[in-house]
C-alpha cells in the first residue's frame, strides 16, 4: 500500500515538474499532535510517530526522525524501501544537508506551504546553493492522492471562567500590548494554537489531546482579530468576543486579510510556528520581526490561581496513578493482562476524577523490550502479555478543568537483574538531583541538565531526548519556551527558568531489544532564597507517586540521594494516604519505607 501511494505521488510530481517533495508532520499551526486530516507523512510512509519529515524523489524516499522514535521507525518502515535518517546522530546528514548534496541545478523542490514552517523555508533557501533551484509551495499533492482523506476538524469552543483562568482577556492583552510596545512592533500575528487559546481564555477540541481550536489571531495596539471556523461558535461565543472588542472573522479569510492589509508598522511573528503560506502574504509588504511569540513567554509563567488549581489537580492525578500501581502489583492477574488493557486501566482511574476532560497524550504502557521505544503505543490486539518478571513503563497524563498532567513510573513486576537495578538506581538519582537543584536566577535548562544525566553518564549511558519540557495549563502537555537539555542547538533560543514555570524531570535508560526505564515528576519552579543582590531558584514537586524500591540497589545510591528519596516518599505517604482504602494505605506505607 505504501509503495503504491509513493508511486502515485511520484507520478503527480512528474506532472507538476517537481523533483523533490517534502511532507512534514505538522498541521497549519505546527502542532505537535495532529488530527487525522494532517497525517500525510504517516499515510505515505507508515511511520506513526509524532515527529518526522518525509522527502520523496523519483528514486528515493527518506524519513528523518528524532531519538524518541529510532526503534519504532525502524520497525514501521520495514519493507517500504524508505531510508531512515536518525536525527542528530554522528555522520547522519540533516534533511537540508541531504538535499544540498543531491539536488541538481535547475531542479524544483515542492511542498504544501500551509504545513511548511516559514523558518524551515528560510533555512532551506540558505542551505541549498545550487543554481536555479525553484521552490513551489502552492501544491498540496497529498490532497489530490488521498481520496478518502478525513474532514478538517471543527468542534465547538468553550469559554474558560476567569476564576479558573486567573486573568481576564483584558489583563492578558494589556500585558501583550505592553510588551509589543517595548519590542517596537505595532502588531502580532499568532498562529500557534495554545497561545491563542491562552490569550482569549478559550479552549477547543480540534487537535487530539490538546484542547485547542483551529484559529489565527492578528492583534494591534487597539484592535484584535480572531480567525476561526464559523461552526465552532454559538451566539454566546460571538457575544463574548464582541464584549471583549475582538473582531471574529472566518478561519480561511486570514489569507485575504493579510493580502489586503494596509499597515505601516512592524509585525512580530514566530517563523518557527508560522506557515510559509502565511509568511509569504506579509513578506515584502511590512517589516517582519521574527521572534518567539510574546504570548509563549507570558503563558509559561503560571499565575497564582493556575498554581493553586494545578497543585489540587496533580494531587488527585497522583492518587489515581498510585491506585493503579496498587491494583497492578497487588490485585491484577498478570497472566491474563496485556499492555493495552493495563493502559486502559490507568485511564479508567483518571476518568473517576470529577474534573477529568481528556488525556493529555496517548498513554504509553510498555512491557520489557517495548519500553525501549520511548513513545511506544500498545495496540488493542497483539500487545504483549505481562508476566511476573521484568518491568512495565507507564507514561500517562490527563487534561482536567484546572490543569494538565504528565507522569511516568517504571514498575518492577518480578525478577530483574542487578545490572538493570544499577541503571534503575542511576535514573532515580538523576531525577532526584534535578528535582532538588538550587540555582541562580538566569540559569537555563542547559545549565541544569547535567544533574539528571550525570549518574547515567558515569555508567556510559545516555538517553536520546531532552530531560524536561514545559507543561501547559489545560493546554498542550509540551510547551515552551523553556526546556531542560544538554545539547546546544544554534537554531533554538535558550530561555531562563523563572518562578511559576512548570517543567518535567524525566531521565531514562533505553536499551533496544531489552528494556526501558523512565521516572518522571513534574516540577514547579519557585523562588528558593534571596542573598544580597542574588536570587536563587529551586523546584517543588507536583507529582507524588511512589518510586518502585524493588528497582533500586541502595548501596549504589549516594547518602544524599538516599535521604532525598526518603524525604520524597515521606511526602508521598502524607499527601496520598488520606485518599486510599485501608489495604492501599498499608501497602503505600510499605513501598515508601525509608531505605
Amino acid at each position: 500500500m505504501i509503495k503504491s501511494r509513493l508511486n502515485s505521488l511520484r507520478n503527480l510530481m512528474k506532472e507538476y515538474h517537481i523533483d523533490f517533495y517534502i511532507i512534514p508532520s505538522t498541521d497549519y499551526h505546527n502542532s505537535e499532535y495532529v488530527t487525522k486530516y494532517f497525517c500525510a507523512r504517516e499515510y505515505f510512509s507508515g511511520f506513526s510517530g509524532s515527529n518526522g519529515t518525509l522527502l520523496v524523489s523519483d528514486k528515493n524516499a527518506c524519513l528523518w526522525t528524532d531519538g524518541r522514535y529510532f526503534i519504532q521507525a525502524k520497525k514501521e518502515l520495514e519493507g517500504n524501501k524508505i531510508m531512515l535518517f536518525k536525527m542528530q546522530e554522528a555522520l547522519v546528514p540533516t534533511l537540508l544537508e541531504y538535499l544540498a548534496a543531491n539536488i541538481k541545478e535547475g531542479q524544483v523542490i515542492g511542498f504544501d506551504g500551509k504545513v511548511m514552517s516559514a523558518s524551515f523555508y528560510k533555512e532551506m533557501n540558505e542551505a541549498i546553493k545550487a543554481e536555479g533551484i525553484m521552490y513551489t509551495g502552492g501544491h498540496d499533492l497529498v490532497h489530490e492522492i488521498w481520496k478518502e482523506r478525513p474532514q478538517l476538524p471543527c468542534n465547538k469552543i468553550s469559554i474558560l471562567p476567569d476564576e479558573i483562568a486567573g486573568q481576564t482577556i483584558f489583563e492578558k492583552t494589556s500585558k501583550l500590548r505592553e510588551k509589543m510596545k517595548k519590542t517596537g512592533v505595532g502588531a502580532c500575528l499568532i498562529s500557534k494554537l495554545d497561545d491563542i487559546m491562552w490569550l482569549y481564555n478559550i479552549r477547543g477540541n480540534d487537535v487530539p489531546f490538546n484542547p485547542v481550536a483551529l484559529s489565527y489571531t492578528f492583534i494591534t495596539d487597539k484592535q484584535a482579530f480572531l480567525f476561526i471556523q464559523k461552526n465552532a461558535l454559538d451566539l454566546e461565543e460571538y457575544q463574548y468576543f464582541e464584549k471583549e472588542n475582538i473582531t471574529v472573522l472566518t478561519y480561511d479569510s486570514i489569507f485575504l486579510f493579510l493580502k489586503e492589509l494596509k499597515f505601516n508598522e512592524k509585525v512580530l511573528l514566530d517563523t518557527k510556528n508560522c506557515s510559509y503560506a502565511l509568511f509569504s502574504e506579509l513578506a515584502g509588504k511590512v517589516t517582519i520581526i521574527d521572534q518567539r511569540n510574546i504570548t509563549e513567554e507570558l503563558k509559561a509563567i503560571k499565575n497564582k490561581v493556575e498554581i493553586e488549581q494545578l497543585k489540587s489537580i496533580y494531587l488527585k492525578d497522583s492518587v489515581a496513578v498510585t491506585k493503579f500501581i496498587y491494583w497492578l502489583t497487588q490485585e491484577a492477574d498478570l497472566s491474563s493482562l496485556n499492555e493495552w488493557e493495563a493502559g486502559q486501566k490507568i485511564d479508567s482511574f483518571r476518568k473517576e476524577i470529577n474534573e477529568f476532560l481528556d488525556y493529555s497524550f496517548p498513554t504509553i504502557c510498555a512491557y520489557k523490550e517495548n519500553a525501549a521505544m520511548m513513545h511506544y503505543s500498545a495496540k488493542e490486539y497483539g500487545s504483549s502479555v505481562l508476566k511476573k518478571e521484568g518491568m512495565l513503563l507507564v507514561d500517562s497524563g490527563g487534561q482536567y478543568l484546572g490543569g494538565t498532567t504528565d507522569v511516568t513510573r517504571t514498575i518492577v513486576l518480578g525478577q530483574i537483574s542487578d545490572s538493570i537495578r544499577i541503571n534503575y538506581t542511576a535514573t532515580v538519582e538523576g531525577m532526584l538531583q534535578l528535582m532538588n537543584a538550587k540555582f541562580l536566577k538566569g540559569c537555563t535548562g542547559r545549565n541544569l541538565d547535567i544533574l539528571a544525566r550525570q549518574p547515567l553518564w558515569n555508567l556510559g549511558l545516555d538517553y536520546k531526548c531532552g530531560t524536561g519540557h514545559g507543561i501547559g495549563y489545560m493546554l498542550n502537555v509540551h510547551e515552551g519556551p523553556h526546556t531542560i537539555s544538554w545539547r546546544y542547538r544554534r537554531e533554538i533560543e535558550e530561555y531562563p527558568l523563572e518562578a511559576g514555570m512548570l517543567v518535567s524531570d524525566e531521565p531514562g535508560v533505553y536499551l533496544e531489544g531489552e528494556y526501558g526505564i523512565r521516572i518522571e515528576n513534574i516540577l514547579l519552579c519557585v523562588e528558593n532564597q534571596r542573598s544580597n543582590d542574588d536570587c536563587f531558584l529551586g523546584f517543588e514537586p507536583l507529582t507524588f507517586v511512589p518510586i518502585d524500591l524493588k528497582g533500586i540497589l541502595p548501596e549504589k545510591m549516594s547518602d544524599s540521594n538516599k535521604n532525598e528519596l526518603n524525604k520524597y516518599h515521606n511526602q508521598v505517604f502524607l499527601k496520598i494516604s488520606p485518599y486510599l482504602e485501608p489495604s492501599e494505605k498499608v501497602w503505600l506505607k510499605e513501598v515508601t519505607k525509608a531505605l
